[in-house]
């Protein structure tokens, strides 16, 4: 018999994992009444000062070859960004512009780590930051957050306890996706201290930063660091401006590793389009009160959902400090697969299992509450009264 054409490929793409989410989405899709809370984004579409940007942009004819960096502009207005947003002094070659979060920890990785490498990462975790270095033929180490009645917490000893001569790096995402997990100051001295004792890279996911509930942002690495410190920062223009579906992202690295990144840019994408990055300089520059409505509403819809999900007496979960998921329990679940499936078909609400975040999926769910606050509550009554018929 022929082998089959797919045998010939390599091995990390053959394996290259199903999402755990888009199954149960596919399952979904088209559902009438159902309400979506599987994805991770909200449903307010990109402001009109965004878009408007980019459409005058390319009625102008900005449609050819640019900086693979990101265009000046661009860059300067992620340094006032983030100047304005981490308290101290920027500059644009800190910068580079990428297509997307995701080719951001693409490219981290990548520059970091390669075949037989092994890179330590907090679970419960996205599960495309698994996949994107297995594919690299990376191996990923899980190293579990703690769960108790006082929430989530990172055991510093058991990450230690994870690295071993092949580890290059940690990757950190705080606030976490899809616990909402976020690391008090200490946490990020301990993790850098580390990395810095077993000379590793530390690849620093914060793209949730600003959806914190405990202040005006959450503590970060940039709170922390020293100039020299090996850390890459990786970043993504989807969550905070309503930008999923521009995939536009950015990376902040050390001025001195512009050229390198540039070059792996140039290798992967050649740059991200023109009149998209004029839209993101408006989203920068003009977008800090969008973001602000976004977090308020976040923080009443997780109210809303911890409130009613809590008064089932069935569900289990610690009230998340950052981001927009809750991530939960159900006593007497356990094939949390079957169930979000379950739950689609007789609930009309559409989770996403556990298993898309860690083996096995512990027995939890994930919930985006980013959405307009009466379908939350309209959909947190009708998870509640799914959970009290079982």
């Amino acid at each position: 018999m022929q082998a089959s054409i797919v045998s010939y490929l390599r091995p990390e793409a053959r394996l290259a994992p199903e999402s755990g989410i888009v199954a149960v989405m596919n399952h979904g899709r088209g559902k009438e009444g159902l309400i979506p809370l599987w994805a991770g984004e909200g449903d307010l579409p990109t402001p009109d000062f965004i878009t408007r940007a980019a459409m005058e942009a390319l009625a102008a004819g900005e449609t050819f070859y640019t900086w693979q960096r990101g265009i000046p502009e661009l860059r300067e207005a992620l340094a006032r960004y983030h100047h304005r947003h981490f308290g101290r002094d920027f500059v644009p070659e800190e910068f580079l512009v990428t297509g997307s979060g995701m080719q951001s920890i693409q490219l981290a990785i990548d520059a970091v780590a390669g075949a037989g490498d092994e890179v330590v990462y907090l679970s419960p975790a996205w599960p495309n930051l698994a996949a994107a270095a297995g594919v690299a033929g990376v191996t990923p180490v899980p190293v579990r957050l703690d769960w108790s009645d006082n929430g989530w917490s990172c055991d510093i000893d058991k990450v230690a306890a994870a690295i071993s001569p092949r580890t290059r790096a940690l990757f950190v995402n705080t606030p976490s996706n899809p616990t909402g997990w976020t690391a008090d100051i200490e946490t990020l001295k301990a993790l850098l201290s580390l990395a810095r004792e077993r000379g590793l890279w530390l690849i620093a996911d914060e793209i949730y930063a600003l959806f914190y509930y405990g202040g005006r942002r959450a503590p970060s690495f940039m709170d922390v660091m020293e100039p020299e410190d090996r850390i890459l920062f990786v970043n993504s223009f989807s969550k905070n401006w309503a930008m999923t579906g521009w995939r536009v992202g950015w990376l902040k690295v050390h001025p001195d590793l512009q050229d390198v990144f540039e070059n792996l840019i140039q290798y992967s994408t050649s740059g991200v389009a023109q009149f998209m990055q004029r839209g993101a300089v408006a989203a920068l520059d003009q977008g800090d009160a969008f973001i602000a409505s976004q977090v308020e509403r976040a923080h009443k819809a997780r109210d809303i959902v911890c409130r009613i999900l809590g008064e089932t007496g069935r569900a289990r979960f610690s009230v998340p400090a950052g981001a927009f998921y809750l991530y939960f329990s159900i006593d007497g679940i356990t094939d949390v697969r079957q169930a979000a499936f379950d739950i689609v078909d007789q609930a009309n609400v559409g989770l996403a299992p556990g298993t898309a975040f860690e083996k096995d999926g512990a027995g939890f769910f994930r919930i985006c509450f980013h959405r307009r606050l009466d379908q939350v509550e309209e959909s947190a009554n009708r998870l509640a009264k799914w959970i009290r018929e079982r």
